[in-house]
Formats: C-alpha cells, sequence, structure tokens
C-alpha cells in the first residue's frame, strides 16, 4: 500500500519540482497498483507501480510496466488518432501517465464506444513489429506458430509451477501450426481488450484504450477474443465492434485460430488465479475450465 508520501517521492523523481495535492488508488486490476493523483500545478495523472522486486509472477508478466510505457508510445506515434494516455515519465518499476476522462465500458455500456473500439483496434494492428511474441526476453519468435506455442508452452509452465490444474492440451496447438501459420506479419497487440480496459466519455464515444502492458506481436484476431469475453465473436456478426472493425467473413481456418486465441486466454486466466490469490473454492476455475473444455471440443472434432 502506497502513502501518500511515496507517491510524491515518485512524482517528484519522475517529475521534478511538483508535489501531490491528493490521491486515490482506483479498482479494477489485479496486477499493479494504480492511483489518481492529483498534483500541485493543478494536473490530474495516473501513477501506476509494479510488483515490489521479488513478488512472484507469470513468466509473460517480468516487464510489463516497462511495456506498457513501450506500447502508448508506439500507439501515440505510429496510430495518433487513437485515444491513449501519454507517457510522463516511466522506469521499469512504475509509470506516470497523463488522466484520460470518461468511464470503463464495464460501468456504462456503450455500442457506439463498441465499435470506435472496433475502428480504433484495427488502426493499431497497422503498426507492425520485429517479430512474433512479447518483448524483453519473453516468449518470441520468427513466426507466429512458433512464438504462439512458445507461449502457450510458458503458461503451461507457470501452471505446472503453481500447482494449476489444466486439462490435457499436449500437441493441441501444435496440431494447428499450418492454420496459425496464415499470420505473416506480427500486428501490434493490446489483448487485454476487456471492457474495464475501454474508457466511455459522456457522449458515449471512445475516450481512451488503457493497461497496454500486455502487448505483443501476432495476429489480429487475437484482439477479437477479449472484447466479447467469454463468448464467440465470430458468431455474432452484428456485434458493435466488428462494425468498426470490419474483419471480412470469419472462414473455418479463422474460426480455428479464434478458437485457439480463446483456449490462450482461458488458460491464462486460469493460471493466475493463484497468483492473484484467487481461491479456487470461488467457481472462478471451474468456469474456465468449462470454458476452456469446450474449446478443446471444437480444436479436436
Amino acid at each position: 500500500m502506497l502513502s501518500q508520501g511515496d507517491l510524491g517521492s515518485l512524482v517528484a523523481e519522475g517529475l521534478g519540482d511538483v508535489g501531490v495535492v491528493a490521491a486515490a488508488e482506483l479498482s479494477g486490476g489485479t496486477f499493479a497498483a494504480v492511483w489518481r493523483v492529483r498534483l500541485t500545478d493543478g494536473r490530474d495523472v495516473v501513477v501506476k507501480v509494479g510488483p515490489p522486486p521479488g513478488t512472484p509472477v507469470l513468466r509473460y508478466e517480468r516487464g510489463l510496466v516497462a511495456a506498457e510505457a513501450t506500447y502508448f508510445r508506439l500507439v501515440r506515434e505510429r496510430a495518433p488518432a487513437v485515444p491513449v494516455p501519454s507517457v510522463l515519465a516511466a522506469t521499469d518499476d512504475w509509470i506516470i501517465t497523463t488522466l484520460l476522462p470518461g468511464r470503463p465500458l464495464a460501468e456504462t455500456d456503450s455500442p457506439r464506444a463498441r465499435t470506435e473500439l472496433g475502428a480504433a483496434v484495427a488502426a493499431v494492428h497497422e503498426i507492425s513489429g520485429p517479430y512474433f511474441g512479447y518483448t524483453g526476453g519473453r516468449p518470441s519468435a520468427p513466426d507466429w506458430p512458433a512464438a504462439f506455442t512458445g507461449i502457450v508452452a510458458a503458461l503451461r509452465a507457470d501452471a505446472a509451477a503453481w500447482n494449476v490444474p489444466l486439462p490435457p492440451l499436449d500437441g493441441v496447438v501444435e496440431r494447428h501450426r499450418d492454420v496459425l501459420a496464415a499470420a505473416t506479419r506480427p500486428a501490434l497487440l493490446h489483448f487485454d481488450l476487456w471492457d474495464g480496459n475501454v474508457l466511455v466519455s459522456p457522449s458515449g464515444g471512445l475516450a481512451g484504450l488503457v493497461d497496454g502492458e500486455r502487448h505483443l506481436y501476432g495476429d489480429p484476431l487475437l484482439d477479437l477474443v477479449s472484447p466479447a469475453l467469454f463468448r464467440r465473436i465470430e458468431d455474432e456478426p452484428d456485434h458493435p465492434f466488428l462494425r468498426g472493425y470490419r474483419p471480412g467473413p470469419f472462414d473455418a481456418a479463422a474460426r480455428i485460430r479464434l478458437s485457439l486465441y480463446r483456449l490462450h486466454l482461458y488458460v491464462l486466466m486460469i493460471t493466475e488465479g493463484p497468483s492473484r490469490g484467487i481461491a479456487r473454492a470461488d467457481g472462478r476455475h471451474d468456469r474456465l475450465t468449462d470454458l476452456l473444455n469446450a474449446e478443446l471440443t471444437l480444436l479436436t472434432a
């Protein structure tokens, strides 16, 4: 728990001769501590601080704070019409950004914001990376099948280390290597596009896209999973996100890839439970396992 004094020291380190007037912790995240801070010069900023050194995290979560700064800077430079925060200061342990207006889509639904989100994500996907996968020594490869296989393997290794049970997954991803190989350009992906990371303006438009810390480079279809969390967006042709994104028809190969990407998301969410202090008994693990098994049924049919 950070005190206002702690935040003041951090702000002074990052922004220089400016102090903290007030601070309030923001809810919604489970990885980093996030604060809304009013500065003595009148600005409102967001301060995000990663877990203390030595805190056990999943393999792909190493270096997430620095990764978020990279994502915001890339999007502001290469897709300036997409509303993301400006990075004011950052280290490997914390980041200070501008505060975007609006409320999370999780609190105030808006089909217009979902449609504008689709268009914004399509613009971000025009940005290409130097390789597939994550930055910073995390799973990556010259091609998408190898990168995605490595990403899922790392999560399975985390699950084993945390004693998290998963359904049998041997060979599932590998059997679909040819389908994954259809992704030949490493597009910049946000990945974490659930409603809590999408901000809506008072008029109902898209006000901001936040929490870019989990970004990677890969198949654009991977970013079509979280906007329809726990559902199959390919079966919802009138989904407002798709109206904005305009992906074209989903053929059989695209549907297999989307199923694989839901498998990845469910494996991740199951595996992260112990690191988030989520008890197995709360039903979350069983629900996610049921969803994962449904995708496995599709992929092995």
